[in-house]
């Protein structure tokens, strides 16, 4: 008896009785398509999240430059003019008023002429003006004569008189010597503070085995860095150097130093002094610790019939500004919402001479300042340019925090001063005019850690060992300096 065959069951097939498709008439390659029907196939990859990188912040204000130390220290020189606050327990039956420190009272020099205006005590909110006539800074007291009465409590007869509670905000105005006299004064150094901060090294790695790293695609892939290709490698390995890359931005913005032994343990270095302790102050902290927090915010329930609360708020930054460095030209790195307010605000009042700026950041333009994602407005003697911030918006990175964070209030954004200040270099050992904010990265004529990439394994054309992969390797060590914090403010809502 002949042998029965079933059509396509084995390889001597019987032709069917009639012509038709199925799908054992072709050859398949385990996946399921028939090769007779090739698909309508989009070559080119869908960013369907658009440019995902959210660096870019730093490279805007900031910075960068190589240091050769664990740690970078830098002076921070004090105010030109200052006033102090004398203490509760002023000896004002004896015209003397007694301070908190001897720093304080060593302020003050013979025959300095002195503004007291009383914060505390029964004569709050008025003014008398004074001249030192002894200083007896062991016991951080002051005397002082008044120019307008005979002594400064009641005993006086004056039309102001000063109770033993009073509290005084004291501030040096000149002098006033008699004629024909020499003086002897001490001379008043330089008051100068020092910061310091400290590198953290950023690590990352991707990999790919031989065989991957020569399997060609269908898809033409396309990276944040550029690079192209059929080869889907090609795209992961540009994505894990983009997120690296926005990785080191993101530590200079969130990191903290540590303060627990349990992470001293983990992430210290084991050597000697400041380095060995884990964690670096990024930009967020330092404005915690030096520079203004601000829960005021531009978006308010009473802009759409007012906007007087967005006014306000502006108005109340300038206030801060003039207590700090008056910096004219500031830079309002704003989310969403925050910047939509701003915009409401500059649409409710116009465009006005108010509101005018001359974009001098901007070599003067415009246009430029356009180009560039800001909008710029003048309040007072005060020029900002605000824009978005993609960090603050993203929400796979800080804009996914809608409930709050630590019961302090997420950060809607941060203002930061345009420009250079002047700083006493201990390294170089004079002043020098440096940005704001900028990285300190190590680097030596042995190695340069901004930014370093190598490759090991067996694949890709350098061969370090029998890995049968492709390992590229990222690292970075770097931190941020942020001078003159008290010129910076976060706001929070």
């Amino acid at each position: 008896m002949a042998q029965e065959f079933s059509v396509g069951t084995n390889l001597n097939v019987v032709p069917g009785p009639m012509q038709q498709t199925l799908e054992n008439n072709f050859l398949d390659f385990s996946t399921g398509w028939a090769q007779q029907y090739l698909p309508e196939l989009y070559e080119a990859e869908v960013e369907r999240y658009g440019n995902r990188m959210l660096s870019g912040f730093l490279s805007k204000v900031g910075a960068e430059e190589a240091m050769m130390s664990d740690q970078v220290v830098w002076s921070e020189q004090g105010r030109l003019h200052l006033s102090v606050t004398t203490a509760a327990t002023a000896d004002i039956a004896n015209d003397n008023l007694t301070f908190g420190s001897v720093a304080d009272a060593k302020l003050f020099r013979l025959n300095d002429t002195v503004l007291l205006y009383c914060t505390v005590g029964t004569s709050i909110g008025k003014s008398i003006k004074v001249l030192v006539t002894a200083i007896d800074h062991d016991n951080s007291k002051v005397k002082v004569i008044p120019y307008t009465q005979a002594t400064l409590d009641a005993s006086g007869g004056g039309a102001i008189t000063f109770g033993t509670d009073s509290v005084f905000r004291a501030m040096v105005y000149g002098s006033e010597f008699k004629k024909g006299v020499s003086i002897t004064r001490e001379a008043l150094t330089p008051q100068f503070k020092s910061f310091n901060n400290k590198p953290i090294i950023i690590r990352d790695k991707f990999q790919v085995s031989g065989s991957d790293a020569a399997q060609i695609g269908w898809v033409e892939v396309t990276g944040e860095e550029g690079q192209n290709g059929y080869l889907w490698y090609l795209k992961a390995e540009g994505d894990t150097r983009a997120r690296f890359n926005d990785y080191l931005e993101m530590a200079m913005l969130e990191a903290e130093r540590a303060t627990g032994a349990q992470l001293d343990t983990v992430l210290g270095t084991g050597g000697s002094g400041t380095g060995a302790e884990g964690g670096t102050e990024g930009l967020f902290a330092a404005i915690t610790d030096r520079g203004h927090i601000s829960l005021d915010t531009f978006n308010s329930a009473t802009n759409s019939t007012s906007n007087h609360v967005d006014m306000a708020v502006v108005d109340s930054i300038l206030v801060k500004l003039d207590a700090e460095g008056a910096i004219e030209e500031n830079m309002l790195y704003l989310d969403r919402t925050e910047n939509l307010a701003v915009d409401n605000m500059l649409g409710f009042f116009g465009s006005g001479v108010a509101f005018a700026t001359g974009y001098g950041l901007f070599d003067n333009s415009e246009e430029m300042a356009l180009n560039l994602g800001f909008t710029g407005f003048r309040r007072g003697s005060y020029d900002f340019y605000k824009t978005d911030w993609k960090y603050l918006n993203d929400k796979m990175a800080y804009g996914s925090m809608t409930g709050g964070l630590t019961g302090e209030g997420k950060i809607s954004g941060v203002l930061c001063p345009a420009g250079t200040t002047s700083v006493y270099d201990e390294t170089m050992g004079k002043n020098m005019k440096r940005p704001f904010l900028h990285v300190r990265y190590r680097a030596s004529n042995t190695d340069n850690r901004r930014l370093k990439t190598w490759i090991t394994g067996s694949v890709g054309g350098n061969i370090t060992s029998d890995l049968d992969a492709m390992q590229v390797n990222y690292l970075s060590e770097r931190c941020l300096v942020t001078q003159a914090a008290n010129n910076f403010m976060l706001f929070k809502r």
